[in-house]
């Protein structure tokens, strides 16, 4: 279908620049544009979605900073950047927070490293690595945080970029390399709408970057042998939302913050 109104010979659309799309940003290209539009009439849900990503991280960071006093936070494949982004939302509350900014798209960091500042009194640096890759990345990462302290490690809706083996890989290299008392903050497309499943398989065919839609039993392999908060992995309009209706209205999308600690492991999906 996108191949009938994506013009021949258009730059590929880039997975940041649609999501952003979808989430309400100004920085696409007409080829993301068109894709966008294409995907949103067969799943009109896909702009929920990825806006309720980058609200869950914001509340999902807002409490690790402010309830738990994690003053370090290592935001891997963020995107471009939004209304509000984790050094925003962290530094708000701590001035002194450190954050750092990983993404393998150069466009993505190109942005980052413009846009993003920090208060004086904390740090913000971006750089680009391959979560595949999580020796060069944490080396670099290590410039600006103390991997002897805490870190929440965030990755929101870019674990769908990487096959399960490879995902699964990565998360445990990366959360291995973490103190105990640091935490994982993640959140992932779900395959439970079938017009969802049709729309992501559009996506792929245009030539930008896959993305696989999970189950939430698939999703919750990722937190294998770290303790959940409450209330656990949920559709992620039901992670403690703010101010809390009386009734939010999940989507197709599943997560959760889970501690580094050794501790048991909460199961049970919502």
């Amino acid at each position: 279908m996108l191949h009938d109104v994506v013009p021949t010979g258009a730059r590929v659309p880039s997975s940041a620049r649609v999501w952003g799309y979808w989430a309400g940003g100004k920085d696409f290209y007409e080829t993301d544009r068109v894709v966008g539009d294409v995907c949103r009439e067969l799943a009109p849900q896909i702009n929920i979605v990825a806006r309720a990503s980058r609200a869950f991280a914001e509340r999902a960071v807002s409490v690790l900073a402010g309830e738990l006093g994690v003053r370090q936070f290592l935001d891997v494949g963020p995107g471009l950047p939004g209304t509000v982004n984790t050094h925003e939302v962290a530094q708000r509350i701590a001035p002194d927070t450190r954050v750092v900014y990983a993404d393998h798209d150069p466009h993505v960091v190109m942005h980052l490293l413009t846009w993003h500042h920090s208060t004086p009194e904390g740090a913000v640096d971006s750089f680009h690595a391959d979560l595949r890759e999580p020796g060069p990345l944490l080396d670099t990462a290590s410039r600006t945080l103390d991997f002897a302290r805490p870190v929440a490690l965030v990755l929101t809706s870019v674990l769908g970029h990487l096959p399960d083996d490879e995902a699964l890989a990565a998360v445990r290299k990366v959360t291995a390399a973490l103190c105990p008392g640091s935490f994982l903050v993640h959140c992932d497309a779900t395959d439970t709408s079938l017009n969802l499943q049709v729309a992501h398989a559009c996506y792929d065919a245009t030539g930008a970057l896959p993305y696989t839609l999970r189950s939430a039993e698939r999703i919750a392999r990722f937190y294998d042998g770290l303790t959940l908060l409450e209330p656990g992995i949920v559709s992620c309009p039901l992670w403690r939302p703010t101010p809390a209706p009386a009734c939010p209205l999940p989507t197709d999308l599943y997560g959760g913050v889970a501690r580094i600690s050794g501790g048991p492991h909460m199961k049970g999906i919502v």
